[in-house]
């Protein structure tokens, strides 16, 4: 069993395209409405955004879910400078090297997928050009 996450998007396949490339992700599951995506220990699920109306003369009201919520999904890379390269290409964007910042042995930099969810590419410092050799 993996930890996991679902992200709800408007194009499963340009997003699945960017997760898969610059995350290095497996398929797992590829369906018209949603796509299966794992790491060692996690899965991602990108899951097309269901537009749904309640009927015109329905009383309820559809319920709002996503206003001013906030979340980063944080997934490694083997390396940031191709995970920055890889993103442009495919619509979204990791900030430049000045951006970077060390902790608990990884090397960190924010970006945003093409659809604008937040994310962080983690790069360990095993990988990292910022670790000197002894």
């Amino acid at each position: 069993m993996n930890a996991g996450g679902v992200l709800f998007v408007q194009n499963v396949k340009h997003l699945r395209d960017f997760y898969r490339s610059v995350f290095s992700m497996n398929v797992e599951a590829d369906e018209n409405r949603y796509v299966i995506l794992t790491i060692p220990g996690f899965e991602l699920v990108i899951h097309g955004i269901q537009n749904e109306t309640p009927p015109a003369d329905s009383q309820i009201e559809p319920l709002v879910v996503r206003e001013e919520s906030s979340f980063k999904l944080c997934l490694p890379v083997i390396r940031l400078e191709e995970a920055r390269v890889m993103a442009k290409a495919l619509g979204g964007f990791i900030k430049d090297q000045e951006h970077e910042w060390n902790f608990n042995g990884i090397v960190a930099c924010d970006g945003h997928d093409p659809e604008g969810n937040v994310i962080q590419a983690r790069q360990f410092e095993l990988h990292s050009q910022h670790v000197l050799s002894s």
